[in-house]
């Protein structure tokens, strides 16, 4: 698994690391039941703090990417997909909405943010051709 931090970026480490294994996961290069380093090894390869590490891992296991199990470790959550409930439908809106009114200020107009939208959904497809 390869991980690549901005340690001068304004965006906590935790997060950096987070969208990072979501990404490798939407990618298909981190597999489900495939495991992650623990939590000392991790923090260890990347030379950040332990608890950043349990931090991101934590995050990611309350958004069901991941499980932690005391035996097994952290694993990535067997299922191929993760449901998209009304919850995350509801934050994924809240998310999107001051970007596109930002990208409206900047003059994108909505043909333009739908393209730049389909760019970066295409950067996800899968090694096989699929996407998640």
């Amino acid at each position: 698994m390869y991980i690549n931090l901005d340690l001068e970026s304004q965006k906590p480490i935790y997060t950096q690391l987070k969208e990072q294994i979501i990404s490798g996961i939407a990618r298909g290069d981190i597999v489900p039941n495939e495991r992650l380093p623990s939590v000392r090894n991790l923090a260890g390869d990347i030379g950040i703090n332990l608890h950043t590490v349990r931090k991101a891992y934590q995050q990611l296991q309350q958004e069901g990417y991941i499980l932690i199990h005391r035996q097994k470790g952290v694993v990535v959550h067997p299922n191929e997909t993760i449901t998209a409930n009304e919850t995350y439908m509801s934050e994924l809106e809240a998310t999107l909405d001051p970007l596109i009114a930002a990208a409206i200020c900047h003059g994108l107009d909505e043909e333009q943010f739908k393209q730049l939208c389909q760019k970066i959904y295409k950067g996800y497809e899968r090694k096989d051709g699929e996407n998640v």
